[in-house]
């Protein structure tokens, strides 16, 4: 009974919506704008998300266009079909006698070699809203691609799953770029790839300032205020270990642990959704976690043994986390606070993974913070000025509203 229990918090935090409303994506609006593909030789950017509401994958959508030929694909992170691991580099290959070349190894840039048989270039891809999570900088080097060879590049827009109303953390700062944060923005953005993309392209944070020719294909029947269950698509998760929206939802914080010597539940049925560690005490960490009140979450002791990534095969304690509201999390600030309370409680077993955790966040102030047992709150109220300016350059690209 009790894990029943559990199981009506979080669907009562995440699923019960008070609308249901019908979202069209930019791939079910190709038909507004076949002009753009009509007799053109196409190079698509893409991975198993892009699909439409009955399910077609884009490159059928595309080749019903008259005279479109796909000629090239381009896959991400994860692969095309979205199946690697974190991290691993990705060989090219060939799927039904089409090159699909891999942006996620050696090369993260479409040569031109890549692009010389084609005449545009299309991005589809479901982002989850933060800012490390890779696919967006593929896109932004795919622009610059397209920029540098005269390619027309088209976006095929698709909603952040976690709303695009919240915007929260500190904003990157260019010490700290890397393919897990490229551009001056915060952790959780807010926007979605097609309003990304055409920030990317104004703001000439391209490479010398490239700017590509963009169109963006903007979904039908978004509003900012929508998380993704509202939107009547059907979930397909991005990522091998972005499973569901709750995970998605908590995923802005929890993938702080990546830079630290702490399973972020990898390796398990709900990676991070769960978090621990050989050498901690479920029952403390869970009930210290509760005493700072964090907003829309509750958590509870947790045992499991990951099969994969850190401590793979070894029995971890930690702690399983329950989305009581999920419109009041504050995702990031959440898991800076969850890094720091483990470091509070377990000095000596901690490790930093230093350069990675740095990477994540886009300074190393919130690590040096926590380290140094400084003031977390006065961190946080001296990014806000950083992240009101952003709010103001991102009202620019905002193409729906709340």
């Amino acid at each position: 009974m009790k894990h029943l229990i559990i199981v009506l918090v979080v669907a009562a935090g995440m699923s019960l919506c008070s609308c249901r409303a019908a979202v069209t994506t930019g791939l079910d609006n190709v038909a507004l704008r076949k002009e753009l593909f009509r007799g053109k030789r196409i190079g698509i950017v893409t991975n198993h998300t892009a699909v439409n509401t009955a399910g077609v994958h884009i490159v059928d959508v595309l080749s019903a266009v008259e005279g479109a030929k796909v000629t090239a694909l381009f896959g991400p992170e994860h692969g095309i079909r979205g199946t690697q691991a974190a991290g691993k580099e990705i060989e090219s290959s060939l799927d039904e006698k089409i090159p699909i070349y891999s942006l996620y190894g050696d090369t993260k840039k479409p040569t031109p070699k890549m692009l010389e048989n084609l005449d545009l270039l299309v991005f589809d891809i479901q982002d989850v809203g933060a800012r490390f999570y890779t696919y967006t900088y593929t896109m932004a080097l795919a622009m610059e691609a397209a920029a540098e060879n005269g390619k027309k590049f088209v976006v095929l827009d698709r909603p952040n799953p976690i709303n695009g109303l919240a915007v929260e953390g500190n904003c990157l700062q260019s010490d700290y770029a890397s393919f897990v944060g490229l551009y001056p923005i915060p952790v959780r953005h807010g926007m979605t790839t097609g309003e990304m993309a055409k920030m990317f392209n104004d703001r000439g944070w391209l490479k010398s300032g490239a700017k590509a020719d963009l169109v963006v294909i903007p979904m039908q029947g978004w509003r900012r205020s929508m998380w993704y269950d509202q939107t009547a698509l059907k979930f397909i998760k991005p990522s091998p270990n972005i499973t569901d929206l709750q995970t998605a939802a908590v995923y802005p914080g929890l993938c702080l642990l990546e830079g630290a010597n702490v399973s972020e539940g990898r390796g398990t049925p709900k990676p991070f959704l769960q978090f621990g560690a050989p050498w901690i005490d479920a029952e403390d960490l869970a009930a210290g976690l509760n005493s700072l009140n964090l907003p829309g979450l509750r958590f509870e002791p947790a045992v499991f043994t990951p099969n994969a990534s850190k401590h793979a095969g070894k029995q971890c304690y930690g702690a399983r986390i329950t989305i009581t509201r999920r419109d009041l999390l504050d995702a990031y600030w959440s898991g800076i606070l969850i890094v720091n309370e483990i470091h509070r409680m377990y000095p000596k077993d901690f490790q930093w993974r230093a350069g990675h955790f740095d990477r994540l966040c886009g300074t190393g102030d919130v690590r040096l913070a926590i380290s140094s047992g400084a003031s977390l709150q006065d961190l946080k109220q001296h990014w806000q000025a950083e992240l009101e300016a952003f709010l103001q350059i991102r009202k620019k690209y905002l193409l729906y509203k709340d």
